[in-house]
């Protein structure tokens, strides 16, 4: 069956939901990485790079980006299949005069789509891993190294499935084998989701190759 993600974005507007819920902890992860790569590089203005894969409406992002005082300095680059929710994605960052993002409407799964922006500073896999083979979580994670500049910063969800072990104990350990350091790991007691920010501290010595499958939804 295929999953209406139009559908599926309508929990976001439930303030109780564990995807409302989510969200919150997404921006304060994403707001807490912008602030800290200004404070690492003062009296710079380098251009920020932020990829966010599989961005729905962008609402993980956008809000974030428009509020935060490095709005300016940072180029964004949301990826999403769903034409609608991309349609959705473009109509917002126009309302919110956030004339740096960039979203396109194609699959986040290759690696084509990343090559004129990697490495970037911070990468949001959100709603991703829940969604696709052990074997293409442990693919993109083995491929975040080329996205990201030494020192950024992936921030990642995930779900937990009832009555099952918890997934996430395996990505955090997966992340750890490929440079990564855990920042910062929340994972409630009252919801099922899972949401980690890790900082990439072994960054990889070749560039990310194009026409590369990292994953396809199941």
């Amino acid at each position: 069956m295929t999953t209406d993600w139009g559908q599926w974005h309508r929990d976001y507007d439930q303030p109780n939901s564990s995807l409302a819920q989510r969200l919150q902890v997404v921006q304060h992860y994403l707001r807490q990485a912008l602030t800290e790569i200004t404070s690492s590089q003062p009296g710079q203005q380098q251009l920020i790079r932020l990829i966010s894969i599989c961005a729905g409406d962008g609402r993980d992002v956008l809000p974030v980006l428009a509020a935060h005082h490095t709005t300016r300095r940072v180029r964004a680059l949301l990826v999403e299949l769903d034409p609608r929710l991309a349609n959705r994605a473009r109509t917002t960052a126009i309302q919110l005069g956030l004339h740096a993002v960039t979203v396109r409407t194609t699959d986040a799964g290759i690696t084509d789509v990343y090559t004129d922006i990697a490495p970037a500073h911070v990468v949001l896999a959100c709603g991703v891993f829940g969604n696709i083979t052990t074997k293409h979580v442990k693919r993109t994670i083995a491929t975040l190294p080329r996205l990201l500049t030494g020192g950024g910063v992936v921030i990642w969800t995930r779900g937990r499935p009832s009555n099952e072990p918890d997934p996430s104990l395996d990505i955090r350990t997966w992340l750890a084998s490929h440079g990564f350091t855990e920042l910062s790991f929340t994972a409630p007691t009252n919801a099922k989701f899972r949401v980690g920010i890790h900082r990439l501290d072994t960054p990889a010595t070749d560039p990310l190759a194009p026409g590369t499958q990292m994953f396809a939804f199941t």
